[in-house]
């Protein structure tokens, strides 16, 4: 029998037959372009490169149905990043489905105390 310490502990990610497409990190990406409107920014705060950033969007973009971020060049006042209805769909979609989880977590590790 497990002592009261233990407790369940785990990452939820949504993949495809392509492999892991929505997951922790992606989601704090979308979150962080939608706060600052930039791609650079928010992969900075990641400390990712730009190249990454851009790279794991391209791939959402091209597997999910719909874009998930839109890029617009830059002009007089420079250019920015927003997070389409969509990728607030896919967030908010993550969130409810993470939620979901950990409270699976949680009743799993009570139930290690009482086994």
């Amino acid at each position: 029998m497990l002592s009261a310490q233990y407790k369940l502990n785990g990452r939820i990610w949504i993949e495809s037959s392509d492999g892991p497409l929505i997951g922790p990190g992606r989601v704090d990406l979308l979150e962080r372009i939608q706060q600052c409107g930039s791609i650079r920014q928010a992969a900075l705060q990641m400390q990712m490169s730009y190249r990454q950033a851009w790279q794991l969007i391209d791939d959402m973009n091209t597997r999910l149905n719909e874009p998930v971020v839109m890029s617009h060049r830059g002009g007089k006042g420079g250019g920015y990043a927003e997070v389409t209805e969509n990728g607030l769909r896919v967030i908010q979609q993550f969130k409810i489905i993470e939620q979901q989880f950990q409270k699976f977590l949680a009743a799993c590790s009570e139930q290690l105390k009482t086994d």
